[in-house]
């Protein structure tokens, strides 16, 4: 949500609603973590904790705060996931797999070349026609 959150409504934002607390009109929280996203504000704050939070929110641009609480609430989810690794640990499993596919791009390549000099002097072309 963008930093036009109104406190307004009667609603606390997620974070002072999970820390039983008042949400006052400059709370640092409550642009990015709106109170129908409970679950965000909640893992955030089980890996990061809420104060470690406000603090880099509070040293980040304004104009970066929404990527910054984006990033928080990705990498908490991935902890959630992987508690050791993270997201570096989905980062690697992307890697392998792009090797493998490279891998297998190169053998099928391979097996491209190895075709077309079977077929003597005459070349195909990347759909499978004769061009003689």
């Amino acid at each position: 949500m963008s930093s036009s959150y109104s406190n307004y409504t009667n609603s606390p934002c997620a974070a002072c609603k999970f820390l039983r607390r008042k949400c006052t009109s400059d709370c640092v929280f409550a642009p990015y973590f709106p109170p129908e996203e409970p679950t965000k504000f909640a893992n955030v704050h089980r890996i990061f904790g809420a104060s470690n939070v406000s603090k880099i929110l509070q040293e980040v641009a304004p104009h970066q705060r929404e990527d910054a609480v984006n990033s928080l609430a990705y990498e908490a989810e991935a902890r959630l996931r992987d508690p050791v690794y993270g997201c570096v640990g989905a980062i690697s499993v992307l890697q392998r797999q792009v090797l493998g596919l490279q891998r297998e791009l190169e053998e099928t390549n391979a097996d491209i070349m190895r075709y077309a000099s079977c077929l003597g002097g005459e070349t195909t072309s990347v759909y499978g026609g004769r061009r003689g």
